[in-house]
């Protein structure tokens, strides 16, 4: 008989059935999803299947480069050296004496002993595999490097790492502005402006790998190359902007002003070939800046007599200019207040083109109020672009502070008082009368191009920004501006430079008290400046300086430190801008010589020359034949001066240095091709590698400067330059020269 199966067995047995059939269906559907979407619980299965299985390393970009007009580098990528301990006992190569490995590299650092023996001692009380040594270990140069490692200390490594560097040190620090040492982020001036060009961007390469992180053979590579930022070209001159830098030292060395200001531009494009502020700092040292402020164009002040150089255009222009015409200098009565002129009682009855050699402030009075009339004025100042930034690409540009409210607002602005300009400003204006009445905006970009394929991305080029009067205008304001320079009556007579004709204009701007109303006086107590531009037929550079307060002797006057920039900076930039001088030079031994130029000659037959000539030659090389030489041919020399003449030798031998100036310095670097890295400010005392060493394979020397009378060995082979003696009669632009300090606050030039 058969047995029954009882229906509750069936029914659990298809419960069974159908919980195992619902399960694998689950379970085959979820295997279909996590295929499908390759995720689980929110994780990514490819991605971790991928990081298992594959090997990715980041491919560094390079931060772009910032290069003078030339390609002279003057803001870098580089590799620096930090310093890594290693510690864990499981390594055979580890500090295994704390004390003597610290006493060691503090000789080398410049980190105390104990600081370093605290760092290592910590980490290895604390089980550290490894430590680093603070932020002075870091982003150490090669030579440091080189020398770290002749110590040859257990467990000392030196890790790469890529740094932003200034090779030329404090030089137009305020236009290039400063990255952190990492490129982490940048901080001021174009590098920040500019920081979307220059920052670059990382890439990534990608491969397979097995289970012990070795390349699978033939294994796809998957490449996301970096970019590369782009390289940026400035306008900058790096030979003119060294003689700024340099006798700008100077200044700051002897007078301790409160700030120095110099622009030089090229006249007829606008370029700016060179600026620079006091205090300034050196970018790779960011930590000890004082002043963050570029003053040539952050800045606004009462600019002082500069300011007539436009007055005077403006009433050439409309047809209201006498030079010949006669007026009462000494005081110009308006309303409840005089406007006087500088000096006590003025010069009596003179032409208004001696009145502008003379600086009178009551000249351009008249010829703002009753001659042009106020309105006419200020649509002059409009026209010469006073009323507008200039637009030039440094960041954080002032704007100026025009004062139009009374009538004698225009008194007072038609000869640079009451209202406040910049440094920038005057530079462009000055430009419509270099450049036959065109004023040209200001720049300091020559091109950004693309690093990795040369691509031009921008490209600066010449702008007009106006034309404030006609040619004939520019011409006659021109002559005007050049008897202020060469005659007897003029305040500019300071300024003249052997062989060219200098047409410009000097300022004296008083300084608005900061305890109270009114201005500053005593001796030295105001902004002398003066705005000029050779050679006065036609100008090629137009180069703009200001020293706020300088400490003077009370027989000094306020122009001697502007003249000490003015003429260092106009000449050596005539120089190499290979501009002709306008007279003939004499031969005395006091003047220049035209120096001829020896290129292709025999070397030794050029060295005999130039001694018999009264100059001192030095061969570069020991070939027989002149391939290079500086200063150019043409150039004006004196005697005594050094000529460096570079010749066809394979190999070079490290010269004697000692008295050369910076300028000699860049110019063995153009001639050379080895960069010259400095220090200090003035001229050499100390080179490496020493006189005589074989430069072959070199690409860098170093040099120690120091200005004159800082060392006694310098004093014995730096001549002085024998200074202009200069007339207190003529000295018209020395405010109060006369000792009056009480008179009304328009006494000023």
């Amino acid at each position: 008989m058969e047995e029954r199966k009882s229906p509750l067995v069936t029914k659990r047995a298809l419960f069974v059935f159908l919980v195992v059939i619902l399960g694998t269906a689950l379970l085959f559907t979820r295997f279909i999803y996590i295929q499908a979407a390759k995720e689980v619980q929110g994780y990514d299965l490819q991605e971790i299947i991928e990081q298992r299985w594959s090997q990715t390393r980041v491919l560094e970009g390079k931060r772009g480069t910032i290069f003078d007009r030339n390609g002279d580098a003057l803001a870098e990528e580089v590799t620096s050296y930090s310093v890594v301990a290693i510690l864990d006992e499981r390594y055979s190569d580890r500090v295994e004496d704390p004390a003597e490995t610290a006493r060691k590299l503090s000789t080398v650092l410049d980190i105390e002993q104990s600081v370093i023996e605290g760092y290592l001692t910590s980490g290895i009380e604390n089980g550290r595999v490894q430590v680093e040594l603070g932020p002075k270990a870091k982003f150490l140069s090669y030579e440091t490097k080189e020398e770290i490692e002749a110590l040859e200390l257990a467990g000392i490594q030196l890790r790469t790492d890529p740094r932003r560097y200034y090779p030329k040190q404090m030089f137009a620090s305020h236009i290039l502005g400063y990255t952190e040492r990492d490129m982490s982020e940048a901080r001021m001036g174009l590098e920040s402006s500019l920081n979307d060009y220059l920052q670059e961007e990382e890439g990534s390469i990608s491969y397979q790998k097995d289970g012990r992180n070795r390349r699978l053979p033939n294994a796809e590579e998957i490449i996301d190359p970096p970019e590369n930022g782009h390289d940026v070209y400035l306008t900058l001159d790096t030979r003119i902007q060294m003689a700024i830098e340099q006798t700008m030292n100077q200044v700051e060395e002897e007078f301790s002003p409160e700030r120095v200001m110099t622009v030089v531009a090229n006249a007829k494009t606008g370029e700016i070939l060179g600026m620079s502020n006091r205090p300034s700092f050196n970018p790779n040292q960011y930590e000890s800046i004082e002043n963050y402020t570029n003053y040539n164009i952050s800045s606004r002040f009462e600019p002082g007599s500069t300011m007539k150089i436009f007055t005077v255009a403006a009433a050439i222009e409309e047809g209201v200019y006498d030079g010949d015409a006669i007026f009462k200098s000494g005081s110009y009565e308006l309303g409840d207040h005089s406007i006087r002129d500088h000096y006590r009682g003025g010069w009596g009855e003179i032409t208004y083109d001696e009145g502008f050699r003379r600086s009178s402030n009551v000249a351009m009075s008249i010829l703002a109020l009753d001659k042009l009339g106020p309105e006419k004025l200020y649509e002059y100042i409009d026209k010469f672009g006073f009323n507008a930034p200039t637009g030039i690409e440094l960041p954080n540009e002032a704007n100026s502070q025009i004062a139009r409210q009374w009538r004698s607002d225009a008194a007072t602005t038609s000869f640079g008082q009451g209202s406040a300009v910049t440094p920038i400003q005057q530079v462009q204006a000055a430009t419509a009368i270099a450049n036959n009445g065109t004023m040209m905006k200001p720049y300091v970009i020559d091109k950004i191009v693309n690093s990795d394929n040369g691509t031009v991305v921008v490209e600066g080029e010449p702008e007009a920004a106006g034309n404030p009067v006609s040619e004939e205008t520019s011409r006659q304001v021109l002559e005007l501006m050049e008897t202020v320079v060469s005659d007897e009556d003029g305040t500019g007579r300071p300024y003249a430079i052997e062989g060219f004709n200098v047409a410009g204009k000097t300022g004296t701007a008083e300084i608005i008290r900061e305890d109270g109303p009114g201005y500053m006086t005593g001796h030295g107590n105001f902004i002398y400046s003066f705005l000029g531009m050779a050679p006065a037929e036609d100008p090629e550079i137009i180069v703009y300086v200001a020293v706020d307060r300088p400490k003077l002797d009370l027989d000094e006057p306020g122009n001697l430190p502007v003249s000490m920039i003015f003429k260092s900076v106009m000449n050596q930039s005539l120089q190499y801008l290979n501009i002709a001088p306008t007279e003939t030079i004499g031969n005395n031994e006091d003047e220049a010589n035209i120096l001829e130029d020896f290129t292709g000659s025999v070397a030794e037959e050029a060295e005999e020359h130039l001694t018999d000539a009264g100059l001192k030659p030095i061969l570069i090389g020991e070939g027989t034949e002149i391939t290079g030489q500086f200063p150019r041919p043409g150039m004006g020399i004196l005697n005594g001066e050094r000529v460096l003449l570079m010749t066809d030798s394979e190999e070079i031998l490290m010269p004697d240095m000692d008295g050369w100036s910076q300028r000699y310095l860049f110019a063995f670097q153009e001639l050379t091709g080895i960069t010259a890295e400095t220090s200090g400010n003035g001229f050499v005392y100390s080179q490496t590698p020493d006189p005589g060493t074989s430069l072959a394979g070199a690409d860098r020397i170093k040099a120690a400067l120091s200005v004159p009378g800082e060392r006694e060995e310098e004093a014995a082979e730096v001549p002085e330059e024998s200074g202009e003696e200069i007339d207190e009669a003529d000295e018209a632009d020395e405010a109060g020269e006369d000792g009056n300090e009480e008179e009304e606050e328009f006494f000023m030039d």
